[in-house]
């Protein structure tokens, strides 16, 4: 049987479903863990781990990361589940943009992509500026008031879970504690899992139509300087929607960039993507997520632009 020609729309279907895949297993982990967060962990409780200063809990929070790593398509049903058992909104924000970069295996990444290279100076430099640049964005976040920050739905879910805590006076019968929870975490991840795999597919099909329809051979264009290569760069990663685990082996193939170019490729991509986008829109209100993906793009965009000042062996 013969075989037939490749076709444009079947790279399009390739293309998807090996976003899709690659991505759901981290999705269906976030969200599992999020069912049990719901069921198991009692309210405010991560606030009392916290330091009473909010500051320094900020400053914490952006290392969370090396503790509990998670990449950057599980971060949101699991911050979300946190924000609504009391994690102050800027401390949860400042650990869903930290967590996909700050964090062990990201930095083994990084350091074997970059082998030959200078490995150590561009792990250690993705791994600070995002830290960085996450805490900035918490400071800046705790100054703004939550009902400017996050959904309406979860707006309400939080104070109706307060009022129940606050006038619930039941005893749990402990025979039946364990599978009622269970059954309870089960449900969460259940809902959140389909919540947030809605806006998810709708990220994938637009990242795999730039992919199988744009000519990649273009984006080489745009690396005759650091003043339009770091933006190319991050503009390329935020349609990319690449996972903060494997990125760097793509970006250390982009010989055409510079170093800084590609370290703000490998900083805002897992902070902000296509697929980011949706998945922000099921916790955050639009504004907010559009505020916050050109404040990132302004603020890494000149971070690493005078970071490209520093010299770099072997570039």
């Amino acid at each position: 049987m013969p075989f037939t020609e490749p076709s444009q729309i079947g790279d399009l279907y390739f293309a998807f479903l090996g976003i899709l895949f690659e991505g759901a297993p981290y999705i269906l982990l976030g969200t599992i863990i999020s069912g049990f967060i719901d069921a198991y962990l009692p309210s405010n409780m991560m606030d009392r781990f916290l330091p009473k200063n909010r500051y320094a809990a900020i400053a914490l929070a952006g290392l969370l990361g090396a503790i509990f790593p998670v990449c950057e398509c599980a971060i949101v049903p699991v911050i979300r589940r946190l924000v609504q058992k009391g994690l102050p909104v800027s401390c949860a924000i400042t650990y869903m943009l930290s967590a996909p970069i700050v964090n062990p295996i990201v930095a083994v990444s990084t350091y074997s992509a970059f082998a030959g290279n200078d490995p150590l100076f561009m792990t250690l430099s993705r791994i600070g500026i995002a830290y960085l640049v996450t805490v900035l964005v918490g400071v800046i976040v705790h100054q703004f008031s939550i009902k400017n920050i996050l959904r309406n739905s979860l707006l309400n879910k939080i104070q109706t879970d307060s009022q129940n805590i606050q006038s619930s006076a039941v005893l749990f019968n402990k025979e039946k504690e364990t599978p009622d929870r269970l059954l309870i975490a089960l449900r969460s991840a259940a809902r959140d899992f389909l919540d947030v795999g809605m806006y998810f597919v709708i990220g994938v099909m637009i990242t795999a139509l730039y992919r199988t329809q744009i000519d990649q051979g273009v984006v080489d264009q745009f690396a005759s300087s650091d003043l339009i290569g770091i933006p190319a760069m991050m503009i390329l990663a935020f349609v990319l929607s690449l996972c903060s685990t494997s990125d760097a082996f793509i970006a250390a193939q982009m010989l055409s960039f510079s170093s800084a170019a590609k370290l703000a490729f490998l900083t805002y991509g897992p902070m902000m993507d296509v697929k980011l986008v949706f998945m922000y829109s099921a916790v955050f209100k639009p504004r907010f997520v559009l505020s916050l993906a050109v404040g990132l793009f302004i603020v890494i965009g000149i971070l690493f632009y005078q970071w490209s000042n520093i010299p770099v062996p072997g570039t």
